[in-house]
């Protein structure tokens, strides 16, 4: 099996639940209140865009949104039908997944993630779209968050504002930093605005940035390279499913070569990056059902102010602090969510 096919066959699943929306969190957690609920007798038939593989196991962000669902009154295999498309895990393959979406005519759609959600806003001007992006408002994917137009509303993340918070963090954690290496993607629709936050805010703490554009596996391996030679004193890894896909190659290479990593979700700390500052996803898609419900029983997309994060989730993983000598300050430590020992 090759590296790129190794990388691939992780759970895609989880991948794009986390792309676009990788940081956000709702002041509105715990569960959605009803809107109208489902309506005795009727049957709902919904589509529901991915990038990962339909084969994947599902993750536990869609697992969250579908017991929301349920607890309104939509229940699969009984009065709720999801049509899923996907692109499997293939981005050129979106739009044609999802024009498939949209010709078996849903009462809405799913979108999940960025550029699903642009894919989705492309193939269909009347299908209503409920979305998981980030800055939506940045991408071109709705008009305002108070008043979004068009068919599409839902959930966005907030990634321009975020990325320059999680550089920050990481300077606190790592005060001797002086040079950080950031991974983005050139394709990604906001990492272009998100280097330039970032870099007005290394400015303003004295850091030196060294962006990378891993876009593909071997631009990753190019990266790794110029690091080794010329090392930074720790990594940015900005959000995206391809970032996503190859957090464990980033955690090998990281604990290799003792470098503190600051990611946006905490999938990524899990494997052993040292801190995430996000949002709990699973606590976003429960939101987004009752986005749903309202559309089902006659609600306007347009009309429905999109939600964005007030809340958010620092994990550290203490076990990585250790292996890399490093003292997280006190201070850290006591407005950390989630401490993995």
């Amino acid at each position: 099996m090759t590296l790129r096919q190794s990388l691939f066959s992780n759970s895609a699943a989880r991948i794009m639940a986390l792309a676009g929306v990788a940081l956000l969190a709702l002041s509105t957690l715990s569960t959605p209140t009803a809107w109208c609920a489902a309506q005795p007798g009727k049957v709902y038939r919904i589509g529901y865009l991915m990038f990962a593989p339909v084969a994947d196991t599902p993750s536990p962000q869609r697992a969250a949104l579908l017991r929301a669902m349920e607890r309104l009154g939509y229940v699969q295999g009984r009065n709720l039908l999801i049509e899923y498309s996907s692109a499997e895990a293939n981005v050129e393959m979106l739009p044609d997944a999802a024009a498939d979406l949209v010709g078996k005519k849903p009462a809405l759609i799913f979108a999940i993630g960025t550029p699903t959600a642009l894919a989705a806003k492309q193939a269909t001007r009347t299908i209503p779209i409920v979305m998981f992006a980030a800055d939506a408002v940045a991408n071109g994917i709705v008009a305002s968050l108070a008043k979004p137009g068009g068919n599409i509303t839902g959930v966005s993340g907030a990634q321009i504002k975020l990325s320059p918070k999680r550089l920050e963090v990481l300077k606190e954690a790592v005060p001797r930093a002086s040079r950080v290496a950031v991974l983005y993607s050139r394709v990604h629709p906001s990492h272009a605005q998100e280097l330039k936050a970032i870099s007005s805010r290394a400015r303003e703490l004295g850091l030196v940035l060294q962006p990378f554009d891993v876009t593909r596996v071997e631009d990753l391996q190019a990266a790794f390279s110029r690091m080794s030679a010329r090392r930074p004193d720790a990594i940015l890894v900005l959000f995206d499913y391809r970032t996503l896909i190859y957090r464990q190659l980033i955690s090998e290479f990281v604990a290799t070569n003792r470098l503190p990593t600051m990611f946006a979700t905490r999938e990524s700390v899990d494997a052993g990056g040292l801190m995430s500052y996000g949002s709990n996803l699973e606590e976003m898609f429960a939101r987004a059902a009752s986005f749903a419900d309202r559309i089902l029983n006659g609600a306007d997309p347009s009309t429905l102010p999109v939600e964005q994060p007030t809340r958010f989730e620092l994990f550290i993983n203490r076990r990585t602090a250790r292996t890399l000598g490093l003292q997280i300050p006190e201070a850290l430590l006591l407005r950390a969510n989630v401490l993995i020992e």
